[in-house]
């Protein structure tokens, strides 16, 4: 997924705020199921939905206003309940950003976990 950097993602020195790269993975993530040929939102009105159990990130690098990012994304390992999503953030100079591990968990409605429906999970590998 590609990410422009405008003046509203960074801080008062042009550097990214740290923060926002959270919202750069859930969009990835996002695309990642689109690619996949699942709709988060048909899944959440089907009663299958996601919340984050986990997020580790290494900052590498600064990204600044301006620059072009590319969003690397990939599922690494899979339980009955969880998902865990990989990412790297590169720069335009294909300069490495960010390095990120964002755990999913399969919850019902009523943020009951369940188990990730086997269709969804044969798309996603």
């Amino acid at each position: 997924m590609k990410q422009r950097i405008y003046y509203h993602h960074t801080d008062c020195g042009g550097v990214v705020y740290y923060a926002n790269y959270l919202d750069f993975l859930e969009e990835a993530r996002t695309e990642y199921f689109a690619q996949k040929g699942s709709s988060i939102k048909q899944l959440s009105d089907s009663g299958v939905m996601f919340v984050v159990m986990r997020q580790e990130i290494d900052y590498k690098y600064p990204a600044v206003y301006a620059d072009d990012l590319d969003i690397k994304t990939s599922v690494g390992e899979m339980t009955g309940v969880r998902i865990e999503f990989l990412h790297e953030i590169y720069n335009q100079d294909s300069r490495l950003i960010v390095k990120a591990r964002t755990v999913l968990v399969c919850v019902d409605r009523s943020l009951k976990p369940q188990a990730i429906p086997e269709e969804l999970r044969k798309k996603l590998l």
